[in-house]
């Protein structure tokens, strides 16, 4: 089970309280975790990722581990951890200005 960590304004309009606890079928990435995530909450389409290119959205950021994973192939497997459920995968949103 793959635990999912959203943004307050996320998950609010996903009408979630807490982490998101998801089925993805191994190997886990980024891109099938989301996948799932969508598919669950459909609100989130176009939200995390771009409708069209389902590329992350410039001040979307994913961590795990205490790593930035933000930048990682979208098809690399996620960190053990994350997969068996002991860590969980954080979206987070960005923040710009100054």
């Amino acid at each position: 089970m793959i635990r999912v960590v959203l943004p307050a304004h996320l998950r609010n309009l996903a009408k979630v309280d807490g982490e998101v606890r998801l089925e993805v079928a191994e190997p886990v990435t980024q891109r099938l975790l989301l996948d799932a995530l969508e598919e669950r909450h459909p609100m989130l389409r176009g939200t995390i990722r771009d409708r069209r290119s389902g590329r992350r959205r410039a001040f979307v950021r994913f961590f795990a581990c205490e790593e930035d994973l933000s930048n990682e192939s979208p098809d690399a497997p996620l960190p053990d951890p994350v997969v068996h459920g002991k860590e969980p995968f954080l979206i987070v949103g960005a923040m710009a200005g100054g």
